[in-house]
């Protein structure tokens, strides 16, 4: 029996009469996503349609789900809130904390010894306020929220970007921040700009090498990083239906990667297949019941371009392997194109790493197809050019796939399984010499290759591929190698080509496991007692932020100027840093020390106005704090893109960082911005970027008549005694606002008001 499945069946039951009052209002037929988002909606249906990219809305989400690193601000949050117990439906999983060494058990052994003192917090935080928590491994959050909780027509936040996961079984999963988590588990409404809906028809079928992989890759190639933001996407079509449920998962999961608010697909045989192996066939059951309504209207996918924003239309049947990267996750070359490319640009061919797993590519499709390589290779003689290694995305997949053999025929071939957690895919991933920050290329198929983000070594190049691509490239240790076309000389000198990919959709006798690793929460939580040491450096009770002045803000000084790609993973690594996730001072140390700064081209060096020195990023910060003086950070487009992590926008918070003003901002880093009592402004005019000088005082004008719409203007006074003014923009309204004026949004729940 399916997790909360009495609050499935309320949906259930009110969906039809509430898809039809959308439908009526609309006036026209309806995607999926609008049937997803007009039946969670707080208020009633509003007199005609909310305006796509425009509209604020507010929604009443089914569950929360969090990972251990983002938990532990989230409810350090929560636990000001004033409530004895969650109001939604809410987990924690433990899977951001165990570094990859040498072996699932000694790494999660260690991981446990480590991080006691937070698996502790965490689970009588759990207890004292009734969410379920899922023990270190466990498994990933994205893979375990698939197995145990994602539901066809359901509504869920995350604080992980990688959240949209969940769009694999038909819901609108969407990763925020932890203020986001901590207003909904508050019972209070959790708003967001009405999405765009990008339809993306798929047809034909998935053969040979090609996998659900390819399609996002191939995706991320056309849409870039930024080309998702505000936007939904909503797959459809015949080749969509012929996808498995992971694969639906995969592609959504990687939708993160295209700034996407979230993705999903229709309810289908595939989803009603894997609900029933998981154990939930209730679910699929009552979904059935509603099918009609758990899928776009079949006028709306028969003629897309009236109903979507943006349409795009890619043939499985003449798919191609993708390998995306290095560096961005857009970058996207056929494996056919490969050769070339790496020639053009210098990029090493020899692959040093092989890794498959994590919460995109790690289902037992995934991990059987991957299989078959691996026993060719064993059958061929063939011994795999580069380390190998892989990381289960649940307890219940690794049980299942040991059971089945499959772990056996990896280790024939050579390969390193590591603990069921995230790993080197967010960088916990302790690789020999890598601080010797060699230039040299791996594969993986996780979702990010961001530099820095595996290892640590800026100059590791990361490419992202298909488990069953990967597995095949460390065979042949060669970034150009075509397993449709090209052959690998075995161990007796000949020239042998390994045979397409074959796996099962689910496995033949069905999932299997001795414990999955979750502690439902304590009956009566009134009584367990919340402990957080003073002297601890991993876990600090928090301090309201201050509320604005009420003035204007001036004499700020220029803090950094950040040139090119700064994602949350330039404003806060994770990586060693992922300890101090629950101590907002610790983790400031590491605020922007991974941003190229303008002036000078390097990382962790800008000026102290004060001294003239250059320093680190966080010790120039310390300084204006401790004279009381505010800061502005500028950055370049797509500013924050990548991962959900609050902590990017806390930081500086906290530091004492007034503004931070970019060209554009990712979704979900704006709004944590927003919601931690910053101002997120953007340049009128993109060009005044390149007016900003870097002993630059700067004032913010404008804000005693703060208000949606309205623009407010910057004073740069340059050292030369000189002045420019310009013009920004903002997406603030009123409730947002307020949050500003306030000193943040949960200084409002704090006081007991909602505005």
């Amino acid at each position: 029996m399916a997790f909360d499945i009495e609050m499935i069946r309320k949906l259930y039951t009110s969906l039809p009469a509430r898809v039809e009052a959308a439908r009526k209002m609309v006036g026209k037929p309806l995607t999926l996503t609008e049937k997803i988002l007009y039946s969670h909606l707080v208020e009633a249906l509003p007199a005609k349609p909310y305006e796509r990219g425009n509209s604020y809305v507010d929604f009443h989400p089914d569950r929360v789900a969090m990972q251990d690193a983002t938990a532990q601000m989230a409810l350090l949050q929560f636990m000001q809130a004033g409530r004895s117990k969650v109001a939604v439906p809410s987990t924690v999983h433990c899977d951001h904390l165990i570094t990859a060494k040498s072996n699932a058990k000694e790494d999660l052994a260690r991981a446990i010894k480590v991080n006691q003192e937070v698996y502790d917090f965490l689970t009588s935080v759990c207890n004292k306020y009734g969410l379920g928590f899922w023990k270190p491994g466990a498994g990933i959050i994205h893979q375990v929220v698939l197995e145990n909780y994602a539901f066809p027509g359901g509504l869920m936040i995350g604080t992980d970007s990688h959240t949209v996961n969940a769009g694999g079984l038909g819901m609108i999963a969407i990763g925020v921040g932890g203020a986001d988590a901590c207003d909904v588990m508050a019972g209070l409404p959790w708003e967001l700009k009405m999405p765009k809906i990008i339809g993306v028809k798929l047809t034909g079928k998935l053969n040979g090498w090609a996998s659900a992989k390819d399609i996002i890759l191939k995706v991320a190639g056309i849409l870039t990083v930024k080309g998702g933001t505000d936007k939904i996407v909503e797959y459809f079509g015949p080749g969509a239906e012929s996808l498995s449920g992971t694969g639906k998962g995969t592609i959504c999961n990687m939708g993160a990667e295209i700034g996407a608010t979230t993705s999903t697909f229709g309810y289908d045989a595939a989803m009603e297949r894997y609900l029933r192996a998981t154990g939930r066939a209730d679910v699929a059951d009552l979904a059935n019941g509603v099918k009609q309504h758990l899928r776009g209207d079949d006028e709306v996918y028969a003629n897309p371009a009236v109903f979507f924003d943006e349409v795009i239309e890619i043939d499985l049947d003449v798919l191609e392997p993708y390998l995306n990267g290095p560096f961005t996750p857009d970058r996207a070359t056929p494996i056919s194109k490969m050769k070339e490319e790496a020639k053009k640009n210098g990029w090493p061919t020899h692959v040093e790493v092989g890794l498959i797993g994590s919460c995109t590519n790690s289902s037992y499709e995934d991990i059987s197809r991957a299989a078959s390589l691996a026993k060719q290779a064993v059958d061929k003689k063939l011994k795999a050019k580069s380390q190998f290694t892989i990381t289960p995305g649940s307890e219940q997949v690794r049980f299942t796939i040991e059971r089945d053999g499959f772990i056996n025929i990896f280790n024939q071939m050579g390969a390193k399984v590591f603990a069921n957690a995230c790993g080197p895919c967010i960088g916990m991933w302790e690789r020999k010499d890598a601080e010797k920050q060699e230039k040299n290329t791996i594969v993986h198929s996780f979702n990010r290759n961001f530099s820095k983000r595996a290892d640590g070594n800026p100059n590791t190049h990361a490419f992202v591929g298909s488990p069953e691509l990967v597995t095949a490239i460390a065979i042949s240790g060669d970034l150009c190698f075509n397993p449709i076309t090209d052959t690998i000389i075995n161990e007796e000198g000949k020239a042998v080509k390994l045979d397409p990919p074959t796996g099962q959709e689910l496995p033949p006798k069905g999932f299997a496991v001795d414990d999955a690793g979750f502690l439902a929460p304590a009956s009566d939580g009134s009584k367990v007692d919340v402990k957080v040491s003073p002297k601890s450096d991993r876990l600090q009770l928090l301090d309201p932020f201050p509320a604005w002045e009420g003035t204007d803000l001036i004499g700020l000084k220029l803090l950094i100027k950040a040139k090119g790609k700064c994602t949350t993973d330039h404003i806060s690594m994770a990586g060693p840093w992922l300890k101090y996730r629950g101590h907002l001072d610790n983790i400031s140390n590491n605020m922007l020390i991974g941003a190229l700064n303008a002036f000078n081209e390097k990382t962790d060096s800008v000026k102290n106005q004060i001294t003239g020195a250059y320093e680190s990023v966080p010790v120039v910060q310390r300084a204006y704090k401790a004279k009381g003086i505010g800061s502005v950070i500028v950055g370049d487009e797509n500013y924050g893109e990548g991962s959900s992590r609050e902590h990017a926008a806390m930081e500086p918070r906290f530091l004492g960082v007034r503004v931070v003003l970019v060209k554009s901002f990712a979704r979900i880093h704006e709004t944590n911005l927003k919601k931690q009592g910053m101002l997120a402004l953007t340049f009128a005019n993109k060009e005044d970027y390149n007016l900003i000088e870097e002993d630059d005082s700067i004032d913010v004008v404008g804000l005693g008549s703060f208000a949606p719409g309205v623009q407010l203007k910057i004073v740069l006074h340059h050292q030369n005694g000189k002045s420019d003014q310009i013009k920004v923009n903002h997406s603030y309204n009123a409730q947002q606002i307020e949050w500003f004026k306030a000193g943040g949004a949960l200084n409002i729940i704090r006081a007991g008001t909602k505005v």
